[in-house]
């Protein structure tokens, strides 16, 4: 096995940087970038280098979203598979509820189509380039899936070295070896649906062929000089720009960092948001999600005024966008008490990726002869009839998966990914204010203390009483490097303040500053970073 000792948890460079998890992965993205590759092709390589390094919280099976900066605009990738193309499998699921424990479960493993858009609409290189890492890490492996995945992932190599034609026509039959659209072999088709019928799952041929990354453009907001980027409401990202907006009433700076009144102002402005992400979130290729009025200026300033700098609220709050009120009549109520990775890169010349791949592939059950495990992302679909996030055929589930991309000037500044289900956002929005509002740079804002709540929907609970699914209501959990005083008062606001010793949410950050890249990612939480 290689030696990645040399891989920190910090890194600097004028020529390109990749921070993700594991240091095979950062390792992978590195050494593309040094044989001439641009950061999309690097953000390919360790995407799936992580599928190794990382796997667990992570699979070929899984899905990542992705955004990049091209030199010219911000563009989402939607990595994400979708639920099952047959209705009956629907009518199953309606009937029988989302399963959390089987293959059930899983969507359409869409990382390997997802690389592969990538490397043909941004990249430069071959399939055989940036997987070679990925090989070389499944060959010294110990698992008993990785000669699988290994064989599997040569096959597509072969595909491309065989098929006539430019990079992109050899990079398209690869793909489609992979999803059973190959005109003479879907032999890795046929053995992914042959372990999903002996496993009991719904995806079929027709699923995996359908299959397809579509390139979106991004929800955005402006904060204090600063755009800020997150994919599509398939996504929980756009409640960052929510909480932003809502946190723009108040002066953070004054308040000072890690100050009972600035954290306190950051929690309510995320229960705010969450509450409408919770109520109108879902694909938007089947609802129609008011997004352009929940980040209005009408509704924000209506929301606001809903932030008591006193006291927490105990109440879930979503508002009505649609007729721009404060609160949505009946939506208000009272709740009970109550696996990811990371990956950015930027290159010399100036592109910037951010990804957060995932599969949550913590079961038994195998990934057949392909040696591709499967996810689990359709629990975050629910049952709920009329609900925006409610199952559908070839519906994307609404998942916590969320990069976040931020230019100044319309030059790209930062780059974040950020593992950790329902509070990658809220980890995002700490690193954010302390650089936005405190000046911090990378390497600071990783390992300072961080918050978050656990007051809103479980994004894994799929049960049809959304109201059953409510975590943890005033819940405020706290690194215990936070001053006393400050949690004392918290708790006096009506906070239930837990303090940790660990990392509150799984970062990785990049900061382009004038010609340098500075990147970390938080090294209690095992991320790495390295430059050219």
């Amino acid at each position: 096995m290689a030696n990645f000792d040399h891989i920190g948890w910090q890194a600097e460079s004028k020529t390109g940087a990749v921070a993700a998890g594991g240091a095979g992965a950062v390792a992978a993205g590195v050494a593309i970038l040094n044989q001439g590759g641009n950061a999309a092709d690097a953000a390919a390589g360790t995407i799936l280098a992580l599928n190794v390094t990382d796997h667990g919280a992570c699979s070929i099976g899984g899905e990542v979203p992705v955004l990049i900066w091209n030199g010219q605009e911000v563009k989402s990738l939607s990595g994400m598979g979708r639920a099952p193309r047959a209705q009956p499998a629907i009518d199953w699921y309606m009937q029988n509820g989302i399963p959390d424990k089987d293959i059930k479960m899983a969507p359409v493993p869409s990382v390997v189509d997802l690389c592969i858009t990538m490397l043909q609409q941004y990249g430069t290189l071959s399939f055989e380039t940036i997987i070679a890492p990925t090989l070389d890490l499944l060959d010294t492996g110990a698992e008993d899936w990785h000669p699988k995945l290994a064989k599997t992932l040569r096959r597509l190599v072969e595909e491309e070295q065989r098929t006539h034609g430019n990079r992109e026509e050899k990079l398209q039959a690869a793909c489609d070896r992979f999803y059973g659209r190959h005109p003479e072999r879907n032999d890795i088709a046929a053995e992914l649906v042959a372990f999903y019928l002996e496993q009991g799952g719904f995806l079929r041929r027709e699923d995996l062929a359908a299959h397809q990354t579509l390139i979106e453009a991004p929800v955005s907001t402006h904060y204090k000089g600063y755009e800020v980027y997150k994919c599509g409401p398939w996504t929980q990202g756009p409640y960052l720009c929510q909480a932003l907006r809502l946190l723009e009433g108040f002066d953070l700076q004054e308040m000072g960092h890690l100050s009972a009144d600035y954290i306190h102002a950051a929690i309510e402005a995320i229960k705010l948001a969450t509450a409408d992400r919770d109520a109108y979130y879902g694909d938007p290729l089947f609802v129609d999600v008011p997004m352009d009025a929940l980040l209005s200026d009408e509704y924000t300033k209506l929301r606001q005024p809903l932030i008591n700098p006193a006291q927490a609220s105990p109440d879930v709050r979503p508002g009505d966008p649609i007729n721009m009120a404060a609160l949505k009549a009946g939506g208000v109520y009272r709740p009970g008490i109550g696996g990811t990775t990371t990956c950015v890169v930027a290159d010399k010349d100036g592109m910037v990726v951010s990804a957060t791949p995932s599969a949550n592939v913590y079961h038994a059950g195998g990934s057949g002869s392909t040696g591709v495990s499967y996810g689990n992302r359709l629990r975050s679909l629910n049952t709920t009839p009329g609900h925006p996030n409610c199952i559908a055929a070839g519906k994307r589930p609404r998942i916590t998966l969320t990069p976040t991309l931020v230019l100044k000037d319309g030059k790209p500044v930062l780059a974040i990914s950020v593992a950790g289900g329902d509070l990658q956002d809220q980890t995002a929005l700490n690193l954010l204010l302390d650089h936005i509002e405190f000046g911090m740079a990378p390497a600071d804002a990783v390992v300072a203390p961080r918050f978050s709540t656990s007051h809103h929907e479980d994004s894994f609970d799929p049960n049809p009483d959304r109201q059953a699914t409510f975590k943890q209501a005033l819940s405020l959990t706290i690194n215990e490097a936070v001053d006393q005083g400050v949690r004392d008062e918290l708790s006096r606001r009506g906070h239930h303040v837990r303090a940790v010793d660990g990392p509150v949410g799984t970062p990785v950050m990049l900061w382009i500053d004038g010609d340098t890249y500075r990147a970390a990612g938080d090294p209690a939480a095992k991320r790495h970073a390295a430059g050219l």
